[in-house]
């Protein structure tokens, strides 16, 4: 771990705790600054982690963020803030209610915190993070939306319970964006190094791949009120140590596609090799011509919801 690091995760809910108690509980970094719209909630939050960090017998120290001078000098910045996903409602419901509050997180992180690496969390996550491109200016590397991690690992999750082993050594791949047009990928799937395909049939792998990508929603119809945050939380948190450790590992993050896999100028999600520069590498894999065609479509649904905050003159400022 590199001494002296600083993440600010922005959003005081529970996703935003819960990748801010991650970060204090693993000694990831020295300094975690959790902001977010209730000064008094943030204190209290960041003075309870601080003390279970003791408890841990870690040297990290959470505190909380009045002002957006808080996130000065910031390694990693997290942005989890947002409205969240009820019963019934899609990710592009969100869209300009949470393109709104990104916004201005995204001009201030601009201002006070230059040289950070952004991972985005808010949904929907793609366009969000095309939000914070536009925002700040920031080259593509350093815009990184946290999406893939977490669809791999619930993919992981159903190829566990059909299969009932392999717990741990299973490696799933998900590519295109983070929503109901994902593309979960098996040819690139393994279990201990096992294809998933010598694994499961045609029709179980499909059903996986189904429930892969309803996810999410599965959790917010079971929850009721609100929606999943401790996959989601460690996954990000997979990606801020990646960053700060500079590991060069391989995962598939939301980025800026500049000539890559036929596609620029638009976010979606693809493997990288993450380090301490961010988005260091794209990965580019041979896909199947079905697998072409789903990230075909899932960068269009993307694109189309850039094209209605581009309506409204979103970008004019």
């Amino acid at each position: 771990m590199a001494k002296g690091k600083k993440v600010t995760v922005i959003g005081t809910g529970n996703f935003g705790s819960t990748v801010a108690f991650v970060l204090a509980m693993n000694g990831t970094c020295h300094n975690v600054v959790l902001r977010g719209r209730n000064y008094d909630v943030a204190k209290g939050k960041a003075l309870d982690m601080s003390q279970a960090a003791n408890a841990a017998r870690q040297h990290t120290v959470v505190k909380a963020g009045k002002d957006p001078e808080s996130m000065a000098d910031s390694d990693v910045v997290v942005i989890t803030a947002g409205a969240p996903r009820t019963p019934g409602m899609s990710r592009d419901d969100l869209l300009t209610k949470n393109a709104e509050i990104v916004k201005n997180y995204a001009r201030e992180i601009k201002e006070h915190a230059p040289d950070a690496i952004v991972v985005v969390v808010s949904n929907p996550l793609d366009v969000m993070t095309y939000v914070v491109l536009k925002e700040t200016g920031f080259p593509r590397e350093r815009v990184l939306g946290m999406a893939g991690i977490l669809d791999s690992a619930r993919m992981a999750h159903f190829i566990f319970e059909k299969l009932e082993y392999g717990a741990g050594q299973i490696r799933a791949t998900v590519m295109g964006g983070h929503g109901d047009t994902m593309v979960p990928l098996p040819k690139f799937t393994t279990v201990a190094g096992v294809p998933i395909e010598d694994l499961l049939d045609t029709e179980e792998i499909g059903e996986i791949v189904q429930k892969t990508r309803n996810g999410g929603a599965q959790i917010v119809n079971l929850l009721g009120n609100g929606s999943a945050y401790y996959a989601p939380a460690k996954s990000t948190v997979v990606m801020v140590e990646a960053i700060l450790k500079d590991t060069n590992q391989i995962h598939s993050c939301a980025i800026m596609l500049q000539n890559d896999y036929g596609y620029s100028d638009i976010v979606s999600g693809v493997p990288v090799m993450i380090g301490a520069g961010g988005a260091e590498k794209v990965i580019e894999m041979s896909l199947k011509p079905l697998q072409i065609k789903r990230f075909k479509s899932s960068v269009a649904s993307v694109q189309d919801m850039v094209d209605k905050l581009e309506e409204l003159k979103f970008f004019d400022n």
